[in-house]
């Protein structure tokens, strides 16, 4: 095959059966994850750790999730998606089942900040996405953003509630194993998802028009991060991952606190994934017909409104899942209009590398949120202030969107 060209016709692959396999395999990698805030207070308790140490360990991991995230991205880019599926499904799977049975903080460190922090890189949608935009026609790539995003949020929603169940019935260790076997499912379906190297599909498109033949990937990065508007977006990604990672390690928790049962924690992750596969669906069809850093600063101030609505209205079930399902319209709705601006930018060719860069600021975002939840938890017993640091961030990035110039980079020499 020679550099550029597409992936082999194989006559299985059809577009319903990459998106309903790529979707698959964004509910798979993305459920366990979302629940570890369930396993933060039986885990401690039994461990005598602090909220600090477990929320360490997320932290790592989210952070190794975010900055690896670019560089198997420009590996699956360069080589192939299967390869980068496969090698993280197995780390993410080892991770999870050794973190059942870390009995020191090093070893959750190594296991859950480390291990699955490696292994998330390589099966996260932000892979499933961009293989998305390589293999389906340019009709097909707005939606499927959303529907990839959608399908993540539906494992938030299995997984939430099924975790809290399991742990009640089996206990949290094994949980966890099982949950290590489930997450082996995701290599048999790559193989729906696999591009090739050196792949720039989409030439049906006008993202694709906007591809460099033989760009390298230093080309790439200097032109990313020579061009505002991208910058504007990966500034105002931060907030993306500060407010959703803090919630969800650390929701669940609060609303114990604020004297909840541990199920309502549960409904409201789980409402949350339900209505996110509408917000994402949603998010995803809107993107393709209206400007996308509108519908960005929509997501980030909303979102900030439904926390205050949460934070000071008195605590009951029906407070914490009516934010539920708000913030499940908003939680992952930011996906696929971030990635299509990337797209509509600079085509497909780095598209996964250059997604990455915008989830390394996602994820620096994420550790901070999820680190100072605990760390400030431990200070001063309440979440407070980083709710309301939470909102601040929410408002400043609706602002920072605004000025984004949704067209493709100037590149006299292609045109």
């Amino acid at each position: 095959m020679q550099p550029g060209s597409s992936a082999p016709a194989v006559s299985w692959r059809t577009p319903a059966i990459i998106v309903i396999c790529g979707c698959l395999i964004a509910t798979l990698s993305y459920g366990p994850r979302s629940s570890f805030g369930f396993f933060m207070a039986p885990m401690t308790a039994d461990q005598g750790w602090g909220r600090d140490v477990f929320a360490l360990s997320v932290a790592m991991q989210t952070l190794i999730y975010g900055m690896v995230q670019p560089f198997s991205g420009a590996i699956a880019d360069k080589f192939g998606t299967i390869r980068v599926v496969i090698t993280g499904a197995i780390l993410y799977a080892a991770g999870v089942y050794m973190m059942a049975h870390a009995t020191t903080p090093g070893q959750l460190y190594l296991t859950s900040g480390v291990l699955i922090g490696f292994g998330l890189t390589g099966c996260s949608f932000n892979l499933i996405i961009s293989s998305f935009g390589k293999l389906l026609p340019e009709s097909w790539r707005s939606i499927s953003y959303g529907a990839g995003t959608a399908a993540g949020s539906f494992g938030q929603f299995l997984f939430s509630p099924l975790g809290v169940s399991l742990i009640d019935k089996f206990g949290w260790q094994a949980t966890l194993e099982i949950f290590a076997g489930i997450l082996l499912l995701i290599v048999p379906l790559s193989l729906a998802i696999a591009t090739s190297g050196q792949d720039a599909p989409g030439k049906r498109g006008a993202a694709a028009a906007n591809t460099v033949p033989g760009q390298t990937y230093r080309q790439a990065l200097r032109e990313a991060f020579g061009h505002r508007s991208f910058v504007l977006l990966v500034i105002g990604y931060f907030t993306c991952g500060f407010q959703l990672n803090f919630v969800t390690l650390h929701l669940p928790s609060y609303l114990v606190d604020r004297g909840l049962s541990a199920e309502v924690g549960g409904w409201t992750l789980g409402i949350i994934g339900l209505f996110n596969v509408i917000g994402a669906l949603l998010s995803g069809y809107l993107a393709s017909r209206m400007p996308k850093r509108y519908i960005l600063a929509f997501i980030y101030s909303m979102r900030s409104l439904a926390v205050i609505f949460l934070i000071t209205m008195p605590a009951s079930p029906a407070v914490a899942l009516i934010y539920g399902a708000v913030t499940g319209l908003l939680w992952l709705s930011s996906v696929p209009p971030t990635s299509g601006l990337v797209g509509v930018m600079f085509g497909t060719r780095w598209l996964a590398m250059l997604i990455g860069i915008t989830f390394l600021s996602h994820q620096i975002g994420g550790s901070l949120g999820v680190y100072l939840g605990g760390v400030l938890y431990e200070a001063t017993g309440s979440y407070n202030v980083i709710w309301w640091l939470g909102v601040a961030f929410g408002f400043a990035s609706a602002l920072i969107n605004l000025p984004i110039v949704e067209k493709p980079v100037p590149r006299p020499a292609v045109a």
